[in-house]
């Protein structure tokens, strides 16, 4: 069977996360899939940000987009309530570790001057390399217990569908999210488009009629393939997912013990920030590499 690598935002624990200069690197690098996060700005304009808040650990206030916008500084301001003219001033290039124990300052590589992308740009890039090899895993943030923060489900699946269409990157591409409202909707509009449920203990509580079989209610909710935390996956999940016809594909693995459990107990795929450690651990177990990239060459004229 076919075991992915799919690299976390980028690869977070070596580049900075949800960036075009991280993205390019993790491709070069050499993975499965390329995982990142989306959300919707008050304009409408489709971002990548893992918070719906602007984050102060990976964001950077730089400048008001005017000298007299109230809304600045943007760090802490949602997301939904700042204009990508506004966002693109952040500088998302250098982490600001929120604490002493932040495991990924060290190991991250800054990249001063960084700016938000859109998800187009992205999609633009990977096919400007050709990464015909390299899926995009696109997740939707959106948090039903936040509804102030979150766009609605239905719209913002439409707006990403419409965005992998337009890009001719549907049949290549996987939708992500916590809130399953969206793997509904995207079973409606994109049914031929990979569908990952994404579950974690602290979400539980999102999910009236879980039961006791994880899997077969997502399923039922429109997933493809179940993507828990790694502390929910055991032998018993795992013969639930068999049962319900679902591939697992567990997060986030950055130990290569960790990953070799979890190998161990059948996942199709490992969700990491260090695609690196994880390329090691598939070598020693004689596992198929995804292939690097190559890097776009200069153009003459």
């Amino acid at each position: 069977m076919r075991v992915e690598i799919h690299g976390h935002r980028g690869a977070r624990g070596l580049w900075p996360e949800n960036t075009l200069p991280g993205l390019i690197r993790t491709m070069e690098l050499g993975v499965h899939a390329l995982e990142l996060d989306v959300a919707l700005t008050a304009d409408g304009r489709l971002v990548l940000t893992h918070d719906l808040t602007v984050s102060a650990v990976t964001s950077a206030d730089t400048r008001p987009v005017r000298p007299d916008d109230p809304s600045f500084p943007y760090v802490g301001k949602p997301i939904n309530s700042l204009t990508l003219a506004q966002l693109r001033t952040l500088d998302v290039g250098v982490r600001l570790p929120s604490r002493p124990d932040d495991p990924f300052a060290p190991t991250q590589l800054p990249m001063p001057e960084t700016r938000m992308p859109t998800l187009g740009a992205v999609l633009g890039l990977v096919n400007a390399y050709e990464a015909d090899g390299v899926r995009l895993h696109v997740e939707l943030k959106s948090d039903p217990t936040r509804p102030a923060l979150t766009a609605d489900p239905e719209l913002f699946t439409r707006l990403v569908v419409d965005e992998l269409e337009r890009h001719g990157r549907l049949d290549n591409a996987a939708i992500l999210s916590f809130d399953w409202r969206v793997i509904g909707h995207a079973a409606a509009m994109a049914p031929g488009t990979s569908r990952f449920a994404l579950i974690e203990l602290d979400t539980l509580h999102w999910h009236d009629d879980l039961g006791d079989d994880i899997p077969a209610a997502a399923r039922d909710a429109g997933a493809t393939t179940l993507s828990p935390e790694h502390v929910m996956v055991d032998e018993r999940l795992m013969s639930q997912a068999a049962a319900a016809g679902l591939d697992v594909a567990v997060w986030t693995v950055n130990d290569p013990a960790l990953g070799a459990r979890m190998l161990d107990l059948g996942v199709a795929g490992i969700v990491t920030d260090y695609p690196d450690r994880m390329r090691d651990l598939w070598r020693d177990r004689g596992l198929p590499l995804p292939a690097p990239v190559e890097p776009l060459r200069p153009v003459t004229v």
